[in-house]
């Protein structure tokens, strides 16, 4: 609701553009994440309720793919950390939840908060060596971290299951919801309510003192050194939160697939993920929720594609990875800031008409 001022006498009355009492959100951070939060997540469960299992199954990959983006997210865009083998995190996180589901019947968030336990130690060993490393080094670091994981699947396969690797049993829904309850639109539920949490837990984590210390960190460590920060604990506490959205993305991914093996986290999933934090908006966790819906209906575009022009089945699997370059490239050129940049960008010139 806009309100005509007077500014004097013969001045023209200008037009205010704040906007009505019921459309401003809270100023207190948590309660505003809470609030949009709560939102999203009704229009979410409403979209799953009303489509058929692979769609449910394509949300539930979506909202995996969003918690390990925003993780990768406070990693690079926040702290200045680029890894290129965070899909080691996600094998190790699915790897957990496979075996602790074969040897133990914990309940599903026990399940969880164990996939999330494991990959956070994980991601402490590799931070604390990645503290002392910049750059390409830290980029190449990470990189053969993706590339030899796979090999230690393969090298304990009595554990691991080798090449075959692990079945997960899948998750039954709760007896109240029904008999006739889709199992798939479970998982999208628990899904999706848990990227919203984890989306909530990192938007309060970056407005605290700690995301500024992170955002400072990345700027100028010798500045943030110098103002008190504690520049190596600081990019291990972000390589920690980091890798322990990646291990619960992970946890997703092994209920979605119901099998955990060394192809399913080829070194194309890394890089899948950097791309996807660059076309979403690399410094944004709206940003993080664009990325996982490209990484999820891209990929199946390209699919499709390749099986309409009748190219095979080689060719056709490298089609996503040509898909994701080509976007790259377009997204650079139309939205230096991603997608999300794009959108506030626009949203920038609606407001000033």
């Amino acid at each position: 609701m806009t309100t005509p001022t007077d500014s004097g006498a013969g001045a023209p009355a200008r037009v205010s553009r704040r906007p009505p009492d019921w459309v401003r959100l809270p100023r207190q951070t948590l309660l505003r994440h809470l609030l949009l939060a709560a939102v999203v997540g009704l229009l979410a469960f409403w979209l799953s309720d009303n489509v058929g299992a692979f769609t449910d199954l394509q949300l539930s990959n979506v909202a995996a793919y969003t918690i390990a983006l925003a993780g990768l997210t406070v990693l690079t865009g926040h702290n200045g950390q680029l890894s290129l083998g965070h899909g080691a995190f996600i094998a190790i996180g699915a790897y957990s939840t496979g075996l602790i589901l074969e040897h133990t019947s914990l309940p599903i968030i026990v399940v969880l908060l164990a996939a999330m336990g494991v990959t956070a130690v994980a991601g402490a060993i590799v931070g604390i060596a990645a503290a002392r490393l910049r750059g390409p080094y830290l980029a190449g670091a990470t990189l053969a971290l993706a590339v030899a994981l796979p090999s230690v699947a393969i090298k304990w396969s009595s554990i691991f299951g080798g090449e075959q690797g692990i079945a997960v049993n899948p998750l039954t829904p709760p007896s109240s919801l029904g008999l006739s309850f889709p199992p798939e639109r479970w998982v999208a539920w628990l899904a999706m309510l848990v990227a919203l949490i984890v989306l909530v837990l990192l938007a309060n984590l970056l407005r605290s003192r700690v995301g500024r210390s992170f955002r400072a960190v990345r700027d100028d460590e010798i500045s943030a050194s110098l103002a008190g920060v504690h520049v190596a604990r600081t990019q291990v506490l972000a390589f920690v939160v980091s890798a322990a959205c990646a291990g619960l993305a992970g946890a997703f991914f092994a209920f979605n697939v119901q099998l955990v093996a060394p192809a399913g986290f080829p070194l194309a999933l890394s890089i899948a993920l950097v791309t996807g934090i660059v076309v979403g908006g690399i410094g944004s966790l709206v940003g993080a929720v664009w990325g996982g819906v490209l990484l999820v209906y891209l990929n199946q575009e390209a699919t499709d594609l390749a099986k309409h022009f009748h190219i095979s089945a080689a060719a056709g699997a490298n089609g996503a990875l040509l898909a994701y370059g080509v976007l790259l490239v377009a997204v650079m050129l139309a939205f230096p800031d991603g997608i999300q940049g794009g959108v506030r960008r626009l949203a920038r010139l609606v407001t000033r008409r």
